[in-house]
């Protein structure tokens, strides 16, 4: 899937989503494309070869818009994909841009009627004269077609831009965030959302931080999470109120003086919130650092991993160059025992949450041939360095991981390279055990 060519703009992965079983992978892309990859099922010749992941389906989600009122353009860009958990034959997933949410169902079709009584092989009427006896349509056999079919567009619900989109587990209902206010919708209703976080002040200039992402819980319909650019995650209980601007819990880690500095809080915001499977726990990323949260305990998260502690002497540069504001993404493993994130210079970093080992692991085309195993790489900073180490000067800033997803059952992820799509499996995280 490496591409060789410069990437345009339209061409840049900005979201990857498995599905629920992880045989399909849904990408979204700058130029409002969606594509969606499917497992190939095993060959009968290798009964234990893994399935690859071939293009499945691709289709225009979103077109570039034009906000007459505000005199903005709305980018077609795919902020985030989310699979619906399957019904019927037929796969559901919801995309979104900055303003508007849209529901799409991806229907195979493998068989035609033929034997029409009132229409011809095109689809034309026949002369109701020429039809002199009444035949029975059979179903034929045909060559695959994949149809996407929009069946439910969500628009007019936010002001400001939707980072966000979580689906609720009753399968019914789910919620979009922007920077300040979170909506809960329901997938059948198109023309109304409630309004379930508003954090907007009165006064725009008393504003002090912003929502970065938010997520519902894996099994409480009642209970959601957002982050915000202050590094704080907010826990709330939709049984407690309508309007769930009294939170139920607030996660925040007290900050340690002696690092404080000009960029703390720029660094300290949370660009992703994940709750683990078992639905015990939260991940969250900020610009250095993975911590993982108990949802019993408030004060401070139970593990922190630095993802790439070298880069505090290199802050002033980053901030200059507009890196420092990057919203890196990070993912639990199906068994949520191993956590990913990404890094600069496509490296991604993994941490095993038992043994306390982690890896950093490079996606470029030199490793993107079919059964290649991962080298682990090392970031050094000091003078002296080892063979294959790089230093940190040398980093590729422009080369970044933002976008990352784990077969929510085995050991495949997926990472987002700028245009590119890498699929690794097994090996991989055999690296960190």
């Amino acid at each position: 899937m490496p591409s060789h060519r410069m990437p345009s703009e339209a061409d840049i992965i900005s979201t990857v989503e498995f599905n629920h079983t992880g045989e399909l992978l849904a990408t979204g892309d700058k130029g409002g494309r969606v594509v969606i990859f499917q497992r190939e099922p095993e060959s009968k010749n290798a009964p234990h070869s893994q399935g690859e992941y071939d293009v499945y389906s691709t289709f225009q989600s979103h077109e570039p818009e034009f906000d007459y009122l505000k005199s903005l353009e709305i980018e077609e860009k795919i902020n985030k994909i989310k699979w619906l958990p399957q019904q019927n034959a037929a796969h559901s997933l919801l995309s979104t841009n900055d303003k508007t949410i849209k529901l799409w169902k991806i229907t195979e079709r493998d068989k035609r009627p033929e034997g029409y009584n009132l229409k011809d092989e095109e689809g034309k009427l026949k002369d109701l004269s020429t039809v002199t006896s009444l035949q029975v349509p059979v179903l034929k056999p045909m060559d695959l077609m994949v149809e996407v079919s929009p069946r439910r567009v969500f628009a007019n619900g936010h002001t400001y831009h939707i980072n966000s989109i979580s689906v609720n587990s009753d399968c019914e209902t789910y919620m979009s965030a922007d920077d300040l206010r979170i909506n809960l919708w329901h997938l059948a209703v198109t023309d109304r959302s409630f309004n379930i976080v508003d954090i907007k002040p009165a006064n725009m200039e008393d504003l002090t931080e912003v929502i970065t992402a938010s997520e519902f819980h894996p099994h409480h319909c009642n209970l959601f999470v957002y982050s915000s650019s202050k590094g704080s995650l907010r826990l709330c209980d939709m049984r407690a109120a309508a309007l769930c601007d009294k939170h139920s819990k607030l996660f925040e880690e007290p900050e340690d003086p002696s690092n404080r500095s000009f960029f703390s809080e720029i660094i300290s915001s949370v660009s992703d919130v994940k709750f683990s499977h078992s639905g015990r726990h939260m991940l969250t990323r900020d610009y250095l650092t993975v911590k993982v949260w108990d949802l019993n305990m408030e004060a401070r998260p139970i593990e922190t991993y630095q993802v790439h502690d070298y880069l505090r002497s290199k802050l002033c540069s980053l901030y200059e160059n507009d890196c420092i504001f990057d919203k890196f993404e990070c993912a639990w493993n199906g068994s949520d025992s191993v956590i990913m994130t990404g890094a600069y210079n496509n490296f991604f970093r993994m941490f095993d949450r038992h043994t306390k080992r982690d890896v950093t692991l490079e996606a470029s085309r030199e490793n993107s041939k079919p059964r290649a195993v991962l080298k682990p790489r090392r970031v050094c900073v000091g003078g002296k360095r080892r063979r294959d180490d790089i230093s940190v000067d040398s980093l590729d800033f422009t080369k970044k991981i933002l976008h990352t997803a784990w077969h929510p059952a085995e050991n495949i992820i997926a990472i987002a390279a700028t245009n590119n799509l890498y699929i690794f499996q097994d090996k991989v995280s055999s690296e960190v055990h």
